[in-house]
Formats: structure tokens, C-alpha cells, sequence
């Protein structure tokens, strides 16, 4: 089997147009995925100049690749299986700015580089009042940037061309704004001066962005069958669900110059991401921490099995499409089209989703993708949704412990002030004492959730239903 390289296999040489921060699997199997298909679709003829963002990386395995690897997508599409592999070849180098500090910052000098993209991971946007100007180069990533911003400056005198478009995609809400704020700190405290302040101010955009793909990445059981395949020995094959959104908060005109969605892609440039991560978290995140306490008590271990059963996949469409949606205002079809596409993810055949994965932190999670639900919910229907408020009674019951009816033992995960608690009031073996003592929970939810009227009776009945039948049983009664 031959190694991949440019020797032995076709490499497109095009202008370098983007430099990305982040070379993992993630951007290779989404972002440089994305520019592969605007590159083949439309006339973007565009490269990506790699930069390792950490000291210790892998830009030298991209290298030893010259920057070529597959993508092998899976999942359904409009349930039809799909196993895909295509190799991309839009990096044309890679760079580690801490041994090749010369070269990355000769990247400011370039012009025709006209984007910035990143994944840094949520810490990576972050600013460090100890980076200095002259460092070789700054250690944080919004540090540097801000040198080769700088550099840009004055290699092309302020000219208002020469600005850069940065889309962040580390998974911080409005990571955009945190970003643009870091940079601010940078010019302030490295004192660059009002001009190169206002040179990035109107000459620059750094756009909030908000990204959605499953990437498990490499294949490591299947590696040996998909080099067979192939017919090359890729060592940094990439498997993505075929599934992919990107959500650009940026006017119209630079869709014009990132021409994804002319390249049928799902690439949306909008005045506001916030309602797309509302959707998000309502629509992906909200049913995956209901659904999985009642699958798993259930006697169901698969998310995609759990979709099929006839009952708990049931109460997995009241709550997303007769609970979750009614509380958005997006459009209904956007919705009822999201939503679907979330189901045909969850049945992802390629994919063995456990649910427990899924439960760490449960309580947090609740807190943040459901309960906002439970409560709109409320507000306009004026009754509680019952599927939702049952969820909560799962993942309850759940941290009561124990082992299942076929034996298996359950085994909650959470911080330990929460175990405690819960350890604590289902000590007690009263129910009502686990409703008002979980609901009271300020130090879970920030309020006392025996506040929303009929939130306790509800909570308390579906407690008590589940003790008495089993959660198969139990939740045959809210259907």
C-alpha cells in the first residue's frame, strides 16, 4: 500500500486565502470539508495555511502527509445509509509558529490571505495580560492573532484592503464578541495605537459563529478496512456524520466572499446567531438529557435504539416536536426541518450513541436545555409540558442509583455536593421529600423551582409512578 502524499496522489495548488488556527479533527472534517466543496463548486480557488495553535501538535503528521488526509461522512441521508470518503487537499502547509515563528508571522505579509478561522478549544479564547508583543510568538491564540494583525498593519500601511475576516469556532455563545473584546485588551495593553485601532475596527471583521457536526474522528476499528479502500496508507482519515451546520453572524456581503451556501452547503450568514443556538440547545441538546434517563431505566443502552422503540421513541417526538418546538420562534417549517434532522441523527446506523455517555452532569444540563423549555412552555400553553417535567422525574430517579431490572448497575455521575444531596433525600425513601428537597435545590438551578406552579405535584406523581411501575410503564402514561 502506497503512502499518501503529493507524489502519490493529486494535489490542487491554489492561493493561500485562509489561515486556520487548529488542526485537529474537527476543522479537517468540517471547515477544510467545507472549503473543499466550495473550491470543487464554485470559483473560491482558495487554500488554507495551517497553524498550530499549541506548542505541542500534529502539524508534523499533516506534513509528513503534505497536508492530505480522507473524510469518511456516515449517517443518513433522508434515511438513506451513507459511508463516504473523500480526500481533501485544500491545506497547503502547515506551520508551528513556535519552531517556524518567521514563517507564521510572514503570513501578515501575504495579500491574498483574507479569513481567520479557528478551534481552539473553549479555553482558547482567552486573554493573557503576561503575552508581550515581542514574544516569539504570544501564547494565547487571541495573542497572536493580534501580531500578525499588527504586522498586517504596517506591512500594508493601514490600507483598509488589507483587513482580515476572523471566524472563530470554538463552542462559546457570541465566541465572536469574546474574541473581539480579547483583541481590544491586546492593542490596550500592548499600546498599538488609536490608527491600528481603528484599522481593525472598520478595516476587520470578527464574526460570531456557531458550528454543528458530529466528529468522532479517527477510525481506529475500522482504519485497516477504509486504507483498503482508499488504496493509500492515511493515517489521518477523519470520520465526520454526514450532518453539518455553520451559522455566520455577518452581513450579506461576506457570504459574497465565502460563497458556501452557492456550493449547496449548509452555511447560514444572519443577522443574529443567538435564536440558531437557542435552537441548537432546545432541539439537539434539550431531548438527548430526557431521553437518555428514560431510555437507559427502560432497559435501553443505544440513543439510535432508542429512537426505534415504539414507546420511548414516541415520548422522544412529543417532547422535541410537541414540547421543545413550541417554545422557539424561528419559523415552524426551519423548525420542523431542524427537528428531523436531529431525529435522523439520533439514528445515526454508524454510530453506537450510548446513552450514559450522555448523562454526566445531568442536573446541570437540565438547567440549561430544558428548564428554560418547561417554562415558556407554561407561560403559553398555561399547563406544564408533561413529557419534559417526566424527563426530570427520570433523571432523578436515575440518581437514586441501584441496579436496573436486568441487573445492570447505574451509575450516576455528577459533582459531589449534588450526589450528596441526592443520596441524602432518597435516603429518606419519601418521595415528597425528594421532590421538595431536589426541587429547593438553589445550588442546582439557581432558584427554587417549587416556585412554578405545579411543578412539585407533577414531579411528585411521576416519582411515584415510576416507583410503582417501572419506567416502560410509567411512561406509557404521558403518551
Amino acid at each position: 500500500m502506497q503512502a499518501l502524499n503529493k507524489r502519490t496522489a493529486p494535489k490542487s495548488v491554489m492561493p493561500e486565502k485562509i489561515i486556520q488556527f487548529g488542526e485537529g479533527n474537527f476543522l479537517r472534517a468540517f471547515v477544510d470539508w467545507i472549503i473543499y466543496n466550495m473550491n470543487q463548486k464554485t470559483d473560491f480557488n482558495g487554500s488554507v495555511v495551517v497553524v498550530q495553535p499549541i506548542e505541542k501538535g500534529m502539524v508534523d503528521w499533516l506534513n509528513g502527509q503534505d497536508c492530505l488526509y480522507h473524510v469518511n461522512l456516515q449517517g443518513l441521508d433522508e434515511g438513506k445509509p451513507v459511508n463516504s470518503l473523500t480526500r481533501i487537499d485544500v491545506i497547503s502547509r502547515a506551520l508551528n509558529p513556535y519552531t517556524q515563528n518567521q514563517a507564521f508571522m510572514a503570513l501578515a505579509d501575504q495579500p491574498e490571505i483574507r479569513f481567520v478561522i479557528s478551534n481552539t478549544t473553549e479555553a482558547g479564547i482567552a486573554f493573557d495580560p503576561n503575552c508581550k508583543l515581542e514574544d516569539a510568538p504570544a501564547s494565547s491564540y487571541p495573542g497572536k492573532l493580534v501580531q500578525l494583525l499588527y504586522r498586517r498593519y504596517q506591512t500594508f500601511n493601514g490600507d483598509p484592503t488589507k483587513g482580515l475576516i476572523i471566524f472563530p469556532c470554538e463552542l462559546i455563545f457570541l465566541n465572536g464578541h469574546v474574541l473581539k473584546d480579547c483583541i481590544y485588551k491586546y492593542i490596550e495593553l500592548w499600546n498599538l495605537g488609536e490608527d491600528f485601532k481603528k484599522w481593525f475596527t472598520e478595516c476587520c471583521g470578527v464574526y460570531a459563529t456557531l458550528v454543528d457536526r458530529i466528529v468522532p474522528g479517527f477510525p481506529r476499528k475500522e482504519i485497516k478496512d477504509i486504507q483498503q479502500k482508499i488504496c493509500y496508507e492515511d493515517n489521518l482519515v477523519v470520520q465526520a456524520e454526514i450532518f453539518h451546520l455553520w451559522v455566520i453572524e455577518a452581513p450579506k456581503e461576506i457570504a459574497e466572499e465565502f460563497p458556501a451556501d452557492k456550493a449547496g452547503l449548509h452555511v447560514l450568514f444572519v443577522p443574529s446567531e443567538e435564536p440558531y443556538h437557542e435552537r441548537k440547545v432546545t432541539l439537539l441538546n434539550g431531548p438527548h438529557t430526557v431521553l437518555s434517563p428514560v431510555a437507559f431505566l427502560s432497559g435501553i443502552n443505544i440513543v439510535r435504539d432508542a429512537c426505534k422503540d415504539p414507546v420511548i421513541g414516541k415520548y422522544i417526538h412529543k417532547v422535541q416536536f410537541e414540547e421543545l418546538m413550541e417554545t422557539l420562534n424561528l419559523p415552524k417549517d426551519e423548525l420542523q426541518k431542524f427537528a428531523s434532522d436531529v431525529l435522523e441523527r439520533f439514528m445515526n446506523p454508524f454510530v453506537d450513541h450510548q446513552v450514559t455517555s450522555i448523562m454526566l452532569n445531568s442536573f446541570p444540563k437540565y438547567q440549561t436545555r430544558d428548564l428554560p423549555g418547561v417554562k415558556t412552555y407554561l407561560e403559553r400553553k398555561g399547563e406544564l409540558p408533561q413529557g419534559l417535567v417526566f424527563g426530570l422525574a427520570a433523571i432523578i430517579t436515575y440518581y437514586k442509583g441501584g441496579k436496573r431490572e436486568d441487573g445492570t448497575e447505574i451509575v450516576p455521575n455528577d459533582s459531589q455536593e449534588i450526589m450528596d444531596l441526592l443520596k441524602n433525600l432518597w435516603a429518606t425513601g419519601d418521595t415528597q421529600k425528594v421532590t421538595d428537597g431536589v426541587l429547593s435545590a438553589t445550588q442546582i438551578w439557581g432558584e427554587d423551582l417549587n416556585n412554578i406552579a405545579g411543578l412539585n405535584a407533577l414531579v411528585k406523581k411521576d416519582l411515584d409512578l415510576i416507583q410503582e411501575k417501572g419506567m416502560l410503564e410509567a411512561v406509557k402514561t404521558i403518551l
